[in-house]
């Protein structure tokens, strides 16, 4: 089962660390985390996206609750969830295929030089999959992705 989790941790050196070593030692693999601060004021926004059982995932949420720098654990199916990817081609592939494939999945093409086209998409987890999927024929030269990111509804 798939888990993502919003966590607000006070902005203090060795948090992250604290909180990877606890799905660690429950044998937890992240697949996905995103950190960013929170403007005006000393906390961190953690997202964390896991797949497991519900019952050992009970419980690290639990312990997440009791750690000292956490000051808020949400854990919602009602998230707007939202991930990006940033693709890059060689310029002799079709900028009209490209810019029509990347549109479906909230893209577009955010850079173009005299050797590459960057594309740029940012939609949910499984619909980023499809996309990379579905370009491989574009022999894309670089995929960089980013972590998960949520709000809630």
């Amino acid at each position: 089962m798939r888990k993502v989790i919003s966590v607000i941790v006070e902005n203090e050196h060795g948090v992250l660390a604290r909180i990877v070593n606890l799905f660690a030692g429950r044998g937890y693999n992240i697949e996905s985390l995103t950190v960013a601060p929170i403007p005006e004021n000393n906390y961190s926004r953690m997202t964390i996206a896991t797949e497991g059982d519900p019952e050992i995932f009970e419980q690290i949420a639990k312990q997440l609750n009791k750690l000292i720098p956490v000051y808020k654990v949400m854990e919602s199916d009602n998230f707007i969830e939202k991930e990006m990817a940033m693709v890059k081609f060689p310029i002799d592939n079709s900028l009209s295929d490209i810019d029509a494939l990347a549109r479906c999945y909230n893209g577009n093409i955010s850079n173009v030089s005299e050797d590459y086209i960057v594309v740029t998409v940012i939609d949910r987890a499984v619909r980023i999959d499809n996309f990379l999927k579905g370009i491989k024929k574009f022999n894309p030269i670089e995929i960089v992705r980013s972590g998960v990111s949520v709000i809630d509804r």
